[in-house]
């Protein structure tokens, strides 16, 4: 999954591909390196970030994905939203996956949404909000914790008609360091509910800081961690670098 962050503020890559020329020749790259999905956001969630309204959130997605699903008309993408008006419009534009931060938490109107079109839906954890995720996050069993909370979640979105569901333990969302490390150790453990895994590793904090170094410098460590967490059962890398993900991929798959 080939990352399109088309916001000013995103950890990384902010700013890079927020205009239509830039946005649509990133999605060419992307495609052409190998992705099989490409997910759109245009709202940041990197800590300390604030929550987006659904309508500033369609005023600044519906213009770049009029443009994209245009250009690339076979091509498959999600988007990255907790609004359930913006997930709406998204899928009945052609959009063919939602990912939710929240997992439903932000919009009640979500599950209900997603049980009426039958799309996959990327199922995350994150503890608290954006805001102030990363504020002294505390669990006594991180890893127990969290198969709890996909437990009820997955049950809650079943229960609304949702078949297609991917599950997402978010990596940085309200962890600290240890936290992320202790989850990419047990990922097999998720195999529990017979979802695919996603994992958001690429470039994050948990890489960066630990080595001490920029995000800019955090590709060869992020391919490791890539390594680590197919070996441990993830199915979908989100990457910003879809080239070496691919790489790694297809090495992993070779040793299979």
């Amino acid at each position: 999954m080939g990352i399109l962050n088309l916001t000013k503020d995103s950890f990384y890559d902010g700013g890079k591909y927020n205009t239509l020329k830039k946005c649509l020749l990133q999605c060419e790259k992307m495609i052409n390196e190998g992705a099989h999905f490409i997910d759109i956001g245009v709202h940041s969630s990197k800590p300390g970030s604030k929550i987006i309204n659904s309508n500033d959130e369609i005023e600044l997605l519906i213009p770049y994905l009029e443009k994209i699903l245009k250009e690339f008309n076979d091509f498959y993408f999600s988007i990255d939203t907790y609004n359930s008006e913006v997930a709406k419009i998204s899928i009945e534009m052609g959009v063919s996956i939602i990912n939710d931060i929240s997992a439903g938490s932000f919009d009640d109107k979500m599950f209900s949404l997603l049980g009426k079109y039958q799309l996959p839906y990327v199922v995350m954890h994150m503890k608290g909000i954006p805001t102030s995720m990363q504020k002294q996050p505390e669990y006594r069993n991180v890893t127990r914790e969290i198969i709890d909370f996909f437990d009820k979640k997955i049950n809650q979105a079943k229960n609304k008609g949702i078949k297609n569901i991917i599950i997402d333990p978010g990596f940085g969302f309200g962890k600290s360091e240890s936290h992320n490390y202790e989850l990419l150790k047990n990922l097999n453990d998720f195999k529990i509910f017979d979802y695919p895994i996603l994992v958001g590793l690429s470039r994050k904090s948990m890489i960066y800081k630990k080595l001490d170094i920029l995000p800019e410098f955090a590709l060869n460590a992020t391919t490791a961690v890539h390594a680590w967490a197919l070996e441990r059962g993830a199915k979908i890398l989100r990457v910003h670098d879809v080239k070496e993900a691919k790489e790694c991929i297809t090495l992993w798959e070779t040793l299979q």
